[in-house]
């Protein structure tokens, strides 16, 4: 391919975006070695979930939003859960809140293997694809596989099924697991520890392309713990405000060139996900994570967004060390869930998808039938970001490189947020008009 000359006017057209939920594409101006215009365009269809679920009774609700992702439905269900139970009065039991944040752990832990391994990795080692990889590091390649089949596992133990379990319900879980079944999951989880504590030095010995970029983190806090399952919204430029506050601070708003919404803190682009919550909570993992990661010396806050697969990396090695912790004396309880009343009015609810924040809003009347919702996921409320990146990514690359190489590193920085995998099976085609 001919080299670009970065001083003539051309365009770059991505008509297929790999590897993100939905339809999309990437339009590049370049005139006189500078971006001119940028845009991140995002056909995903409507899908209609937040109609869909108008009409419904709050006990089918958590089954439904679960069909939204088939690689977070464990995220939708926790998030609708914790709006209606504060709605209604009721405070799970410590048994439930705990194995909840278990679960939680497990979609963690399949979430991040999966990227991290077979959708990330790729990129930083010049390989296509994993099966490419696999080739010369199978070792690594199997080590993804068996992390994530764990995770899917640690969410069958409590959901029935890993894609769209069906335990969770308002007031606990339809169900508790046996003793046994629980001291079997905790043994592999203890033999998976050295995989994780290695998987962190492996991905920080990973050739990161030099990016420092300004950008704000907007990530959930709780005052005990290392937020997963609830907290309240903060970021590294001073928000801290309840979740119920979201709409007071943070904006969704549609751009003529994608049907998929934006989002905006105070007008400005911000960021949601591993690197974001590392950002803002690294002094709530314990010390045994942080010492893992301060061994392979790099440090965080990081402004280097190729840093995000080392934050997953790091988020594993706790979730199995949190998973641990939560199921060490575990034992049966008399019941798994108690009977909740409905109460009309809103119920709100946020906790922290693999992929990042994800806030949902409910309507319901005195019956407990849904009214209306919102449900704004992390994918969306990092689209602005995205775009924001990939034209400082490209231009600290340097628009000199072919056009090849510049689809390439678009690509590497779009999967760098995990957007999703419904399309991972496809690759970026690049049409340029001079």
């Amino acid at each position: 391919m001919k080299q670009t000359n970065s001083h003539r006017d051309l365009r770059i057209n991505v008509p297929v975006l790999a590897r993100v939920e939905g339809e999309g594409a990437l339009e590049l101006d370049i005139s006189q070695g500078e971006i001119k215009n940028l845009k991140l365009r995002i056909f995903e269809p409507p899908r209609l979930f937040e109609k869909f679920v108008e009409g419904y009774h709050h006990t089918d609700l958590l089954d439904m939003v679960a069909r939204i992702c088939g690689i977070c439905p464990v995220a939708y269900q926790m998030s609708a859960v914790q709006a209606l139970e504060k709605l209604f009065g009721h405070t799970p039991t410590p048994w439930v809140s705990d194995m909840r944040r278990v679960m939680y752990c497990g979609e963690w832990l399949q979430s991040h293997s999966l990227h991290i391994h077979l959708l990330a990795a790729p990129d930083f080692l010049g390989f296509d694809n994993a099966i490419a990889m696999a080739k010369d590091f199978p070792q690594e390649v199997r080590r993804g596989l068996s992390l994530q089949g764990l995770g899917n596992d640690l969410m069958v133990l409590f959901g029935a099924r890993s894609v769209h379990p069906v335990g969770i319900c308002v007031g606990g879980f339809y169900h508790a697991p046996e003793a046994e079944k629980v001291a079997a999951i905790r043994a592999r989880l203890q033999a998976a520890l050295p995989q994780a504590e290695a998987l962190v030095h492996w991905c920080a010995g990973l050739k990161f392309p030099q990016d420092e970029q300004s950008f704000i983190s907007v990530a959930l806090r709780h005052p005990d713990e290392y937020a997963i399952y609830a907290g309240d919204l903060v970021s590294d430029q001073g928000l801290n405000v309840p979740i119920e506050d979201y709409a007071q601070h943070f904006q969704e708003f549609q751009s003529p060139h994608s049907t998929a919404l934006h989002a905006a803190l105070n007008g400005q682009p911000y960021l949601v996900g591993p690197l974001a919550r590392l950002n803002l909570n690294l002094e709530q993992l314990p010390d045994t994570v942080r010492s893992n990661l301060e061994a392979t010396g790099i440090t965080f806050p990081s402004k280097m967004m190729f840093h995000s697969i080392l934050a997953r990396a790091v988020e594993l090695h706790f979730i199995l060390l949190e998973a641990l912790r939560l199921l060490k004396d575990y034992e049966v309880p008399e019941q798994s869930r108690q009977i909740v009343e409905p109460v009309a009015g809103t119920a709100t609810g946020a906790s922290e998808a693999p992929r990042g924040l994800l806030w949902h809003q409910y309507q319901v009347d005195a019956e407990g039938r849904i009214q209306s919702a919102t449900i704004i996921p992390p994918t969306s409320q990092n689209q602005a970001r995205m775009e924001q990146d990939i034209a400082l990514s490209l231009q600290n690359y340097g628009l000199e490189h072919t056009d090849e190489q510049l689809r390439l590193h678009a690509e590497q920085v779009i999967r760098n947020y995990d957007p999703c995998i419904s399309c991972a099976t496809h690759f970026l085609q690049l049409k340029i008009r001079r």
